[in-house]
């Protein structure tokens, strides 16, 4: 079916519809007594009527497609436990957290999530002192802020007995 947004349907139960969105696998139909429905592109030959067609926009990709593909690929890449840079010998270790109070449940949790968690946290902010630096902030204003992630680094360098390698880990003010 080759027709684009904003075209008039007809489906033979849902009724009359107009086209708000096309992916590469289906058309989404606001359907008037209906509300949104998709079809599968499959389908779409058999169950509409084309009543007034809208040219498709060729290489058009639509939002919800794009934003689909980007969550599978943050999926992945957050999802994904790196070990490979945590010391061998905190490998198969866990992190007890035992109250003082002898009557509340400790708390136990695999070392590898901890360590994926701190990962985390060292690359997302990698990746705000790069937007710092990018952005039109004033010079000065760069500068404040990234002194306050060099003193957040600073206060994580406690984690850097993880790592395998010092310069995965965290390195704060030097004081010289």
């Amino acid at each position: 079916m080759n027709i684009g947004i904003g075209s008039r349907v007809r489906h033979e139960e849902l009724g009359v519809g107009v086209v708000v969105q096309v992916t590469s696998e289906s058309l989404i139909i606001t359907f008037v007594n209906h509300g949104v429905r998709e079809i599968g592109l499959l389908y779409a030959d058999d169950e509409l009527e084309v009543l007034e067609a809208a040219e498709p926009i060729n290489g058009l990709v639509s939002l919800a497609d794009v934003e689909r593909s980007l969550e599978k690929i943050i999926g992945r890449i957050a999802d994904e436990v790196s070990t490979e840079d945590m010391h061998h010998k905190w490998e198969d270790g866990k992190i007890i957290f035992q109250p003082g109070n002898p009557e509340l449940k400790s708390y136990e949790l695999p070392i590898e999530t901890f360590f994926h968690k701190i990962v985390m946290v060292r690359d997302r902010l990698r990746v705000m002192e790069q937007r710092i630096n990018s952005s039109d902030l004033s010079d000065q204003e760069k500068v404040n802020l990234q002194q306050y992630i060099t003193k957040i680094y600073g206060s994580l360098t406690s984690f850097n007995v993880l790592f395998t390698s010092k310069q995965e880990g965290f390195t704060g003010e030097s004081k010289g």
